[in-house]
Formats: structure tokens, sequence, C-alpha cells
């Protein structure tokens, strides 16, 4: 479980690609001293479990199921990623409750200067609209977001200057594809409704 508020960028520092993927992260500031060897972390939205690690490396396998699911099969070494430990029993529940199970592939439309902020609209996959409401949250790359507005697929929202330099989404472009997070409790509501 997370929140979406992003703690580090690290960078791929490698990829094996034989069988699952082995994927080798290089943190900037992320603590690992306290990462136990199966842990979970955010990369980028994707949970996945930390199976070795270094003082400033961790390395995690990516299956085919998560290849085929999220951008993780675009990484290349160098790539920056958002990163975001497990959440702990007692830490502050800055943005929403974030599974870190990429829904599906969401894609920028456009980007536009707002004020100080940057307003992105984006394009989530026809099945996943009924799961936005405007003011209601999204998760895009691992980050928490609220949500604009929303026209069918497409929904926008605002990045705040400090959300711009302290997640990779201040350099997404339109066309850019991103891992995409509906709202938790969105789902279970929904199920329950079909359920009746």
């Amino acid at each position: 479980m997370f929140t979406g508020i992003v703690e580090d960028i690290g960078s791929v520092a490698s990829i094996d690609k034989k069988g699952d993927w082995r994927v080798t992260v290089k943190i900037a500031r992320l603590p690992l001293d306290n990462t136990a060897i199966g842990a979970s972390i955010s990369c980028s939205g994707a949970c996945l479990t930390v199976i070795s690690k270094t003082a400033d490396t961790f390395d995690v396998q990516v299956s085919g199921e998560s290849l085929a699911k999220t951008t993780l099969k675009h990484w290349l070494p160098g790539m920056r990623v958002n990163l975001e430990p497990a959440l702990r029993m007692g830490d502050e529940l800055g943005g929403h409750l974030v599974s870190g199970h990429v829904d599906g592939v969401a894609r920028v439309v456009s980007r536009a200067q707002d004020g100080d902020s940057l307003r992105f609209v984006f394009e989530a996959p026809q099945e996943l609209a009924r799961y936005l409401a405007p003011k209601g949250s999204a998760v895009i790359e691992g980050v928490s977001l609220t949500v604009n507005e929303v026209k069918g697929a497409q929904f926008g929202v605002n990045i705040i200057p400090h959300t711009q330099t302290a997640t990779t989404l201040g350099t997404l472009q339109p066309g850019d594809e991103v891992n995409f997070e509906v709202d938790m409790i969105a789902r279970y509501l929904d199920r329950l409704l079909q359920a009746r």
C-alpha cells in the first residue's frame, strides 16, 4: 500500500531481459537501510518487490504480466523513475490510498502553462473512464493527483511547481504513455453496485 507521494527520483541502472526482467534501480536519496529483501517499492506507480540491494541500488523482477500492463516495457538504462516505499503503520497518508497495481496505460493529450502550474489532459483507457470523477483521485506514474474535470475518458489535472521537480511529471509531453491507477474506493464502489 502506498500514498502516491513520491519520495525520490531514481534511475534505471541496468536491465537484464532474460526471462522475467531483472531491473537495477539507482536511488538518489531514498534510504534503503530499513528496506528488507521482499519489501515493496512503487516504481513509477508499479508495486515491485525488492530482491537484492546495495547501499544505493535495489533490484526488482518484472513479470510478463507487469510488462504487458504498464509502461515498464519501455524502460531503458538512464530513465528516471518515481520511487515510494510501502506505507508503514503510523505514516502520514498525504495523498490517497494507492495499491501500486497499475490498471492500464494512459496517454498525455495536452500540456499547457496555467499560472505557475502545468495543466495536463490525460486520456485513460475507455474501460476505466467510469472510475474518474471531478475532485476525485487518480494516480499517474505513482503520483497521487486530484482530477479537475472529466470529459469521456479524458481528464485534466494541474501539476504545481513542487510536483514538477519532485517527480518525473514535469517532463511529460503530449503523446507520452503513463502508468495509470484508478481510485481504489471508486473501484470497490463500482463492484458493489454491479453486485446488486
